[in-house]
């Protein structure tokens, strides 16, 4: 199996009872700061409060009734478990979230409202896939990985199925982190306007995905350490780094400076409470990476604790 727009365009229709269709927001705030026409997709607004939704809902709404009896299992530092602990509500299956011991407070309320059995494990020193896949093996769980899976990223593509229907870009910059989310959206992207240019996003702190691009290979750093949490990987994915090599034009980065920055500038002058991940791919059009046109910038996601953004504005 691979990707390809039709699976994405097939994504769109199964999960349209159960996602928000989310708006794109213009601020001249943001236009006035970058000197360009951004066009910013509200994915802050989503159910579950992130674009995770859409993945977890594709690949969920296809398992057998076999294995929604046996649960489902995911491993996130947030969003991801969110947007799985939600799908299990609405689809009747029970779900166990592997979440590190540091995730923000929001998004462990959210998966705990939402019905889910959290179990916590520490950020540094734990494997997150060898926990998820030990929890497999012991209870017959079904797993639904956060990124490297092409029905999660074909339920992430639909972000660009939407914004290119809903305004005519020449630029589309999206967040990376496992590098699901880019891999639907350039799929769509580069299928739909074949000389769009596609951006991807990472903190300076976090860049495995822009070290794997220079390297022709994936890369695997250090654990990060960055305000952007759900961008705080340590390698690209299997399956969606070979995507992404083949459909991303360009891969920068931003400082925790910057990603503060475009998260308070959101808050304050654009009235959208945005989280420092969801905010990273519009510091980079602030910071001068991305020139010309009209730029779509995903906003990936809105589950932040106010202490954050009070902390944020202190130190501005």
């Amino acid at each position: 199996m691979t990707l390809d727009v039709g699976m994405v365009e097939a994504a769109a229709d199964r999960i349209a009872p159960y996602v928000d269709r989310t708006p794109v927001l213009t601020s001249r705030s943001v236009d006035d700061a970058t000197g360009q026409h951004v066009h910013l997709k509200g994915e802050h607004l989503q159910k579950s409060g992130s674009f995770k939704a859409r993945g977890a809902h594709n690949k969920m709404l296809l398992l057998t009734e076999e294995e929604r009896a046996r649960g489902v299992v995911a491993v996130s530092s947030g969003n991801h478990a969110a947007a799985v602990a939600l799908a299990g509500r609405a689809l009747g299956v029970h779900v166990d979230v592997y979440m590190p011991a540091d995730a923000p407070a929001p998004k462990r309320r959210a998966t705990e409202a939402y019905g889910a059995t959290i179990h916590f494990f520490d950020r540094v020193n734990d494997d997150r896939d060898e926990l998820l896949l030990r929890h497999v093996a012991e209870h017959e769980s079904v797993p639904v990985w956060p990124f490297d899976d092409y029905q999660v990223m074909a339920g992430q593509g639909t972000v660009a199925l939407e914004l290119l229907d809903q305004v005519e870009i020449d630029t589309l910059v999206v967040p990376m982190s496992g590098g699901g989310l880019m891999a639907g959206c350039a799929t769509v992207a580069r299928a739909r306007r074949p000389h769009i240019r596609i951006v991807g996003v990472e903190p300076t702190a976090a860049d495995d995905t822009r070290r794997s691009f220079a390297a022709g290979r994936r890369v695997t750093i250090a654990q990060p350490d960055t305000i952007a949490d759900g961008l705080a990987l340590r390698s690209p994915g299997a399956l969606t780094f070979p995507i992404n090599q083949r459909y991303v034009d360009e891969v920068v980065t931003v400082g925790e400076t910057e990603i503060a920055a475009a998260t308070l500038l959101l808050f304050q002058q654009a009235g959208q409470v945005v989280e420092p991940s969801g905010a990273t791919a519009l510091a980079a059009v602030l910071d001068g990476h991305i020139n010309g046109g009209h730029i779509g910038v995903v906003l990936s996601g809105g589950n932040v604790d106010p202490t954050t953004l009070t902390e944020l504005a202190a130190g501005h």
